[in-house]
């Protein structure tokens, strides 16, 4: 069994209260995939590439050594006008249209991103703000790929994704956000979903408006520094630690499921 590769496209730095106890991105990634490492797999190589501050990408002859380019989240918006996003944008369409054998993984901002990239957009959402463990209702489709009924996932954004692009299917929701993960078949875009009881065909592209990687001390800094900023309200803040508690499937379910999609 070969050694997975996956590409890591950064597209923010932790603030340094979190890189001093969690590490940046790639430390935090690295964690989250090797908690969830299905039986049998035993090393995988992360490689990281600074999206926003370098506007660094794979070249082509490295980026057809990966099994899978993940892409992070950000505290910049996915609809912003400005050139690192743009030339981020640009570069998924292209992944997708010519390397379409590469998986595609999305994480909140790379959620936006792939929506914007394959025909759909991000836009604010009236200024609510999604925090902490929530639970999401599942689509048949969401249940069949992580195997549980209802999943909960550490959240942190106010943009989202209003409607599931063209060739995408949707897989879980939430009251505030409705496109809480998507998913795209391979080799045949925008195919219907197999009846239930018979196999999946492999999956190109997953997404989630979560974040599997987050643990409760990174989002408990994250509430901490940003309502201390002025940027999250008080009543939202406390409503979140409230929910601290709370199982979080971001590890033993969604960690899992995303292996599978890489390596079907």
């Amino acid at each position: 069994m070969s050694t997975p590769r996956l590409a890591l496209i950064i597209c923010d730095t932790p603030p340094p209260s979190i890189i001093d106890v969690q590490g940046e991105y790639r430390q935090i990634f690295t964690t989250l995939f090797r908690a969830s490492l299905p039986d049998g797999l035993t090393a995988f190589v992360l490689d990281a590439y600074n999206a926003k501050d370098k506007m660094e990408y794979p070249s082509d002859e490295a980026l057809g050594t990966y099994d899978a380019v993940v892409i992070t989240g950000s505290a910049s918006s996915a609809y912003e006008d400005i050139p690192w996003i743009n030339k981020l944008v640009s570069w998924v369409a292209d992944v997708a249209t010519t390397k379409p054998q590469i998986k595609i993984v999305g994480i909140c901002f790379g959620h936006q991103i792939i929506a914007r990239a394959l025909g759909g957009s991000c836009v604010p959402n009236g200024g609510k703000w999604e925090i902490g463990v929530t639970e999401l209702d599942l689509t048949d489709l969401g249940r069949r790929i992580f195997g549980v009924e209802r999943l909960n996932i550490e959240q942190m954004h106010r943009d989202h994704v209003p409607s599931v692009p063209p060739t995408f299917h949707l897989l879980a929701s939430s009251p505030i956000a409705p496109n809480q993960g998507m998913m795209r078949f391979a080799g045949a875009p925008g195919a219907s979903t197999p009846k239930s009881g018979g196999p999946l065909p492999p999956i190109q592209i997953i997404t989630l408006q979560g974040h599997p990687e987050f643990t409760a001390a990174i989002v408990k800094e994250l509430v901490d520094i940003r309502t201390a900023a002025g940027i999250i309200d008080a009543a939202t803040a406390e409503d979140a630690r409230r929910r601290a508690a709370w199982r979080n499937d971001g590890v033993e379910v969604i960690g899992r499921a995303i292996w599978e999609v890489i390596r079907a």
